[in-house]
Protein backbone atom coordinates (compact mmCIF):
# COMPACT_ATOMS: atom_id res chain seq x y z
CA UNK A 1 0.00 0.00 0.00
CA UNK A 2 1.45 3.28 -0.95
CA UNK A 3 1.04 6.60 1.46
CA UNK A 4 2.37 9.85 1.17
CA UNK A 5 5.88 10.59 2.81
CA UNK A 6 4.12 13.34 5.48
CA UNK A 7 1.34 10.77 6.11
CA UNK A 8 4.51 8.09 8.14
CA UNK A 9 3.67 7.75 11.73
CA UNK A 10 5.70 6.40 14.28
CA UNK A 11 5.73 2.40 14.42
CA UNK A 12 5.11 2.07 10.53
CA UNK A 13 6.78 -0.13 8.71
CA UNK A 14 8.41 1.01 5.10
CA UNK A 15 9.77 0.01 2.25
CA UNK A 16 13.09 1.85 1.43
CA UNK A 17 15.97 1.69 -0.56
CA UNK A 18 15.37 -2.30 -1.15
CA UNK A 19 15.32 -2.44 3.12
CA UNK A 20 12.75 -2.36 5.44
CA UNK A 21 12.55 0.17 8.16
CA UNK A 22 10.48 1.07 11.24
CA UNK A 23 9.65 5.08 11.71
CA UNK A 24 11.11 5.65 15.49
CA UNK A 25 10.51 9.32 15.95
CA UNK A 26 8.97 11.88 12.85
CA UNK A 27 9.23 15.77 12.60
CA UNK A 28 6.66 17.56 10.42
CA UNK A 29 8.58 20.51 9.29
CA UNK A 30 6.96 23.54 7.54
CA UNK A 31 8.98 26.19 6.48
CA UNK A 32 8.52 29.51 5.47
CA UNK A 33 10.11 28.97 1.90
CA UNK A 34 9.44 25.85 -0.08
CA UNK A 35 6.78 22.92 0.93
CA UNK A 36 6.34 21.21 3.79
CA UNK A 37 8.40 17.56 4.79
CA UNK A 38 8.98 15.00 7.09
CA UNK A 39 12.12 14.47 8.64
CA UNK A 40 12.13 10.98 10.10
CA UNK A 41 14.15 8.95 12.20
CA UNK A 42 13.94 5.44 10.89
CA UNK A 43 15.64 1.66 12.48
CA UNK A 44 16.29 -0.96 9.48
CA UNK A 45 14.69 -4.00 10.79
CA UNK A 46 16.99 -6.74 8.92
CA UNK A 47 20.16 -5.38 10.43
CA UNK A 48 19.58 -2.79 12.92
CA UNK A 49 21.19 0.42 10.73
CA UNK A 50 19.51 4.04 11.25
CA UNK A 51 18.90 6.78 9.27
CA UNK A 52 17.31 10.21 9.14
CA UNK A 53 15.58 10.78 6.00
CA UNK A 54 13.40 13.69 5.06
CA UNK A 55 10.08 12.77 2.23
CA UNK A 56 8.31 15.27 1.24
CA UNK A 57 4.35 14.99 0.41
CA UNK A 58 4.87 14.49 -3.35
CA UNK A 59 7.02 11.09 -2.28
CA UNK A 60 5.17 8.20 -1.68
CA UNK A 61 6.73 5.04 0.15
CA UNK A 62 5.54 1.64 0.04
CA UNK A 63 4.17 0.53 3.74
CA UNK A 64 4.60 -2.85 4.64
CA UNK A 65 2.33 -4.88 6.32
CA UNK A 66 4.05 -7.78 8.77
CA UNK A 67 2.94 -11.41 9.57
CA UNK A 68 2.50 -11.60 13.44
CA UNK A 69 2.42 -15.14 14.76
CA UNK A 70 1.96 -16.19 18.75
CA UNK A 71 5.79 -17.91 19.95
CA UNK A 72 6.16 -19.13 23.15
CA UNK A 73 10.39 -18.71 24.69
CA UNK A 74 11.28 -21.91 25.47
CA UNK A 75 14.94 -21.34 26.89
CA UNK A 76 18.62 -19.65 25.89
CA UNK A 77 21.40 -21.57 24.80
CA UNK A 78 24.70 -18.64 25.07
CA UNK A 79 23.40 -15.58 22.52
CA UNK A 80 20.66 -18.13 21.06
CA UNK A 81 16.95 -17.89 21.79
CA UNK A 82 14.51 -20.82 20.94
CA UNK A 83 10.99 -20.34 20.42
CA UNK A 84 8.16 -22.81 20.01
CA UNK A 85 5.14 -22.03 17.26
CA UNK A 86 2.10 -22.43 19.52
CA UNK A 87 0.47 -23.82 16.18
CA UNK A 88 2.50 -26.42 15.18
CA UNK A 89 4.97 -26.78 18.02
CA UNK A 90 7.71 -26.14 15.69
CA UNK A 91 10.70 -24.85 17.50
CA UNK A 92 13.01 -21.82 15.53
CA UNK A 93 16.03 -20.39 17.17
CA UNK A 94 17.09 -17.02 16.89
CA UNK A 95 20.24 -14.22 17.88
CA UNK A 96 19.45 -12.40 21.23
CA UNK A 97 20.50 -9.18 19.34
CA UNK A 98 16.84 -9.27 18.40
CA UNK A 99 15.31 -8.38 21.17
CA UNK A 100 18.27 -5.89 22.50
CA UNK A 101 17.74 -4.79 26.13
CA UNK A 102 14.75 -6.50 26.49
CA UNK A 103 15.72 -9.91 26.42
CA UNK A 104 16.65 -9.97 29.67
CA UNK A 105 13.17 -9.87 30.75
CA UNK A 106 12.55 -13.25 28.82
CA UNK A 107 11.28 -16.15 31.20
CA UNK A 108 10.54 -19.65 30.45
CA UNK A 109 7.38 -20.66 28.89
CA UNK A 110 6.73 -16.92 28.40
CA UNK A 111 3.79 -16.07 25.02
CA UNK A 112 5.81 -13.31 22.78
CA UNK A 113 4.52 -12.34 19.51
CA UNK A 114 7.12 -12.26 16.43
CA UNK A 115 6.90 -10.46 13.54
CA UNK A 116 7.41 -11.88 9.83
CA UNK A 117 8.32 -10.68 6.86
CA UNK A 118 8.49 -13.29 3.78
CA UNK A 119 8.34 -15.56 6.31
CA UNK A 120 11.37 -14.30 7.93
CA UNK A 121 11.14 -13.31 11.79
CA UNK A 122 12.61 -9.51 11.89
CA UNK A 123 11.33 -8.68 15.63
CA UNK A 124 10.09 -10.21 18.94
CA UNK A 125 7.48 -8.53 20.61
CA UNK A 126 7.05 -9.17 24.86
CA UNK A 127 4.61 -8.23 26.83
CA UNK A 128 4.54 -4.70 27.93
CA UNK A 129 4.73 -5.43 32.14
CA UNK A 130 6.36 -8.53 33.72
CA UNK A 131 6.58 -9.37 37.66
CA UNK A 132 9.91 -9.66 38.60
CA UNK A 133 11.54 -10.28 41.84
CA UNK A 134 13.43 -7.67 44.13
CA UNK A 135 17.12 -9.49 45.25
CA UNK A 136 19.07 -6.78 46.12
CA UNK A 137 17.49 -2.99 47.31
CA UNK A 138 19.46 -0.39 48.78
CA UNK A 139 18.41 1.16 51.89
CA UNK A 140 16.74 4.43 52.57
CA UNK A 141 18.85 7.71 53.09
CA UNK A 142 17.08 9.32 56.21
CA UNK A 143 15.62 12.56 55.75
CA UNK A 144 14.52 11.94 51.70
CA UNK A 145 10.96 12.82 50.71
CA UNK A 146 8.64 10.12 49.65
CA UNK A 147 7.40 11.90 46.78
CA UNK A 148 10.00 12.32 44.30
CA UNK A 149 12.91 9.84 45.95
CA UNK A 150 14.11 6.63 44.45
CA UNK A 151 16.55 4.39 45.49
CA UNK A 152 18.26 1.75 43.12
CA UNK A 153 17.35 -2.06 42.85
CA UNK A 154 18.52 -5.15 41.20
CA UNK A 155 15.90 -7.63 40.11
CA UNK A 156 16.15 -11.44 39.94
CA UNK A 157 17.19 -11.31 36.01
CA UNK A 158 19.98 -8.62 36.62
CA UNK A 159 18.60 -5.62 36.09
CA UNK A 160 18.71 -2.69 37.68
CA UNK A 161 15.97 -0.22 38.16
CA UNK A 162 14.34 2.36 40.34
CA UNK A 163 12.34 1.65 42.82
CA UNK A 164 10.18 3.72 45.80
CA UNK A 165 11.96 3.93 49.12
CA UNK A 166 9.15 1.46 50.88
CA UNK A 167 9.93 -1.54 48.28
CA UNK A 168 12.78 -3.99 49.62
CA UNK A 169 14.58 -7.17 48.93
CA UNK A 170 12.44 -10.10 48.27
CA UNK A 171 9.25 -8.00 47.37
CA UNK A 172 7.10 -8.83 43.89
CA UNK A 173 7.08 -6.07 41.35
CA UNK A 174 5.54 -5.51 38.19
CA UNK A 175 7.97 -3.70 35.63
CA UNK A 176 7.39 -2.08 32.46
CA UNK A 177 9.52 -4.15 29.72
CA UNK A 178 10.80 -1.65 27.14
CA UNK A 179 10.88 1.74 29.45
CA UNK A 180 12.87 -0.38 32.35
CA UNK A 181 10.86 1.27 35.10
CA UNK A 182 8.54 0.46 38.48
CA UNK A 183 5.64 0.14 37.66
CA UNK A 184 3.47 -1.34 40.71
CA UNK A 185 3.87 -3.66 43.31
CA UNK A 186 2.90 -7.31 42.44
CA UNK A 187 -0.74 -8.33 43.84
Amino acid sequence: MKISGVDIRPGNIIEYEGGIWRAVKIQHTQPGKGGAYMQVEMKNLIDGRKNNVRFRSAETVERVRLNTKDFQFLFKDGEALTFMDKDNYEQITLDAGILGDAAAFLQDGMDVVLELYDERPISVELPSTIEATIVEADAVVKGQTASSSYKPAILDNGVRIMVPPHIGAGTRIVVDVYEQTYVRRAD
